[in-house]
């Protein structure tokens, strides 16, 4: 299994549009394979970060999603979003492999 570690930079005035575009995102990443941790906005402290955790089997079933997601009218649909709010700045993807307590 992978884990995919989003960090976004959000603009603080958007946070209403960003929590919307991260609501859109939680069901596709379940839909095409995935599971989604949800999204970690923000509360105290930092007013500007956000985090996102998902995963997948394998990094080939992340790239199968990617390129499923690149032609899904939804996924489109949510991206559309972004571009039409601009509501976070930047992102930092990276992966990870998880450690459950008994493995």
């Amino acid at each position: 299994m992978i884990t995919c570690y989003l960090k976004y930079v959000v603009d603080p005035l958007k946070l209403d549009d960003f929590e919307h575009y991260a609501r859109l995102w939680i069901p596709l990443v379940n839909r095409l394979g995935g599971t989604h941790h949800g999204y970690f906005l923000p509360h105290e402290g930092a007013n500007n970060i956000a985090y996102a955790l998902f995963s997948f089997p394998s990094l080939a079933d992340y790239e199968r999603y990617r390129r499923e997601a690149a032609d899904d009218p939804d996924c489109q649909a949510a991206m559309a979003h972004y571009r039409k709010t601009r509501c976070f700045l930047s992102f930092e993807r990276s992966f990870m492999r998880p450690v459950f307590e008994g493995d």
